[in-house]
């Protein structure tokens, strides 16, 4: 009872009510966060997921959505960058609610350490790949027997700064794909076979890992090519059609100011045609009064002598009678 009464007295010892928490999806959303949903629809239009009219509407959602509620609906049918699975849980939100740390594209970022996720394969009268979003060990060892196989670091992660790919072609062949900026060493030997020279002694961007390429290849080869990713492939395509956009618009718009400079051309020569016209219309108009005026003097010239001869025949008449 008295503790009742102790607690009941006591204002300053009740807990304070907790304030309730915003709705996470009111939450003003950042560059960042668009961005990231951004990546997401480029990863889906990479692999066929979008086509182009709906990337370009989504994305233009996307750079003009203001909270997280107006960027989740942009991906909710979209499984998340990277993976070709569709989301583990129906309810997980596409878009996360939370800050995490962002792969910002540099080599840093991309050089992880630790192991890799995958250190060899074989192909036997078969075939093997090794491509998408996975971690270069320091050491990659492959075998191709009758078989081929195509080891792709486009989007790979680095678990060094320096990374062998150990390759072992016999009567097959095997295919290295590196991104730009990767330097490549090849050290392969060949027998009735050969190793792909033409991408090595180009000089490797600032920070990005160094790839060497060894092995052995009996009647077979190891290929090195240097390509650009899906994405990297669209954006650039992208960049050319907004370059030929411009270009065109460019030319409409000379095509414009040479018409107009044409129109202006003739207008001017209109007006001096009109100036022109009108000019001899005045003088012709001129001409034909001043020959008006001559023509009335002499009417009135030639009246006035018949009224003086008339006038002198009456003088003459009247003195004869």
């Amino acid at each position: 009872m008295t503790d009742a009464v102790s607690f009941e007295g006591n204002d300053q010892q009740r807990p304070a009510p907790r304030a309730a928490r915003p709705d996470a999806r009111q939450l003003r959303a950042s560059d960042a966060d668009r961005e990231r949903v951004a990546e997401v629809l480029r990863d889906a239009l990479a692999e066929g997921r979008l086509d182009m009219a709906e990337f370009e509407e989504r994305l233009e959602a996307t750079y003009s959505a203001r909270t997280y509620g107006d960027l989740e609906p942009i991906t909710r049918d979209l499984p998340d960058a990277g993976t070709a699975a569709a989301p583990a849980a129906p309810s997980a939100p596409p878009v996360s609610l939370h800050k995490e740390p962002v792969r910002d594209g540099s080599w840093l970022s991309r050089i992880t350490g630790g192991e890799g996720s995958s250190s060899w394969a074989v192909a036997v009268m078969s075939g093997f790949q090794r491509k998408g979003a996975w971690t270069v060990p320091r050491q990659f060892n492959c075998f191709a027997f009758w078989g081929g196989g195509e080891i792709d670091l486009r989007e790979a992660n680095f678990a060094d700064r320096e990374v062998v790919i150990n390759c072992v072609a016999i009567m097959g062949g095997m295919n290295v794909i590196v991104p730009p900026g990767v330097e490549v060493v090849v050290r392969g030997i060949g027998i009735m076979g050969g190793f792909d020279h033409r991408e090595e002694g180009v000089p490797g961007a600032p920070g990005a890992p160094r790839v060497i390429v060894s092995g052995f290849a009996f009647w077979g080869g190891v290929g090195v090519e240097r390509k650009l990713t899906r994405a990297e492939r669209q954006v650039q395509k992208e960049a050319r059609r907004q370059e030929k956009l411009e270009r065109r618009a460019e030319r409409r718009e000379l095509h414009a100011a040479r018409h107009e400079d044409r129109w202006e051309r003739h207008r001017e020569r209109l007006e001096d045609h009109i100036e022109e016209h009108l000019e001899q219309h005045r003088e012709r108009i001129e001409e034909h009064l001043e020959q008006q005026r001559e023509r009335r003097e002499e009417r009135q010239e030639r009246h006035r002598e018949r009224r003086e001869r008339q006038r002198d025949r009456w003088e003459d008449r009247g003195r004869r009678f």
